[in-house]
């Protein structure tokens, strides 16, 4: 980001659930010594995402906001809400100042998970009008979840920042991406590499520096030249969830 900017506000959306964005959420929060916050967490197991976030990087109490719902039931939110026969209201979803720290959003699985039977997860990225970084698998299945995603998001008018391709490397699944669904939609399609130069013109080029400060930020706190989520997991000896 340029000095005396405003600090950078980002969302990680995944393309399913248990995809890998509480990890990377991880990754993002040391990289860029940001605050974390999930605001919509089903399941408490462990005490949820943000507990696993804060346990694994010990991170201080000023580092992240609770959670505006925390439901028991590891369901989608608005059957975890109806559970406990409480109303959640996307008016109680207001991003949270967060001071002068970058701000990394975890959002609860994937793009089309209903908040409530009227609210959708992609209509509060939408409100939030925050650009995302998409969290997909690396393998067999990939290309028709991710590219829908990037399709919605897209119809949408809300910003990509890139993807990260969470799994083994896969020998054919990041070309294919680059060529049918980042091209014109995301402002930097290296965010799982260290950033270059983009080799053709980008339509939407309007966070570009704020992908590069990303994708810096990955690369500065792991140490690794290229890596897919999972060899993050590894190196970090951080579960893949």
């Amino acid at each position: 980001m340029n000095p005396g900017s405003d600090p950078l506000r980002l969302v990680v959306c995944g393309t399913d659930t248990d995809v890998g964005k509480t990890v990377v959420s991880a990754l993002l929060v040391q990289g860029l010594e940001a605050t974390y916050w999930k605001p919509v967490q089903s399941g408490l197991e462990g005490g949820g995402d943000r507990q696993r976030v804060v346990d694994l990087l010990e991170l201080p109490e000023h580092r992240w906001i609770p959670e505006a719902y925390a439901f028991k039931a590891p369901v989608s939110p608005h059957w975890a809400a109806e559970l406990e026969n409480t109303v959640l209201e996307p008016a109680m979803l207001q991003l949270p100042p967060s001071g002068s720290n970058p701000l990394v959003v975890e959002t609860a699985g994937g793009l089309h998970v209903p908040l409530t039977r009227t609210w959708s997860q992609i209509d509060q990225l939408q409100h939030w009008n925050l650009p995302v970084v998409l969290v997909c698998r690396s393998g067999l299945g990939t290309l028709n979840h991710t590219l829908l995603s990037l399709e919605a998001l897209a119809n949408r008018g809300i910003p990509v920042l890139g993807l990260i391709l969470n799994g083994p490397l896969h020998a054919d699944n990041r070309r294919t991406l680059e060529d049918l669904g980042i091209a014109g939609r995301v402002s930097n399609p290296d965010l799982d590499h260290r950033p270059r130069r983009p080799s053709r013109p980008r339509t939407q080029v309007t966070h570009l520096s704020a992908a590069q400060s990303v994708s810096q930020s990955l690369c500065r706190w792991s140490k690794i030249p290229q890596y897919s989520a999972l060899s993050l997991c590894e190196k970090a000896n951080i579960p893949a969830r």
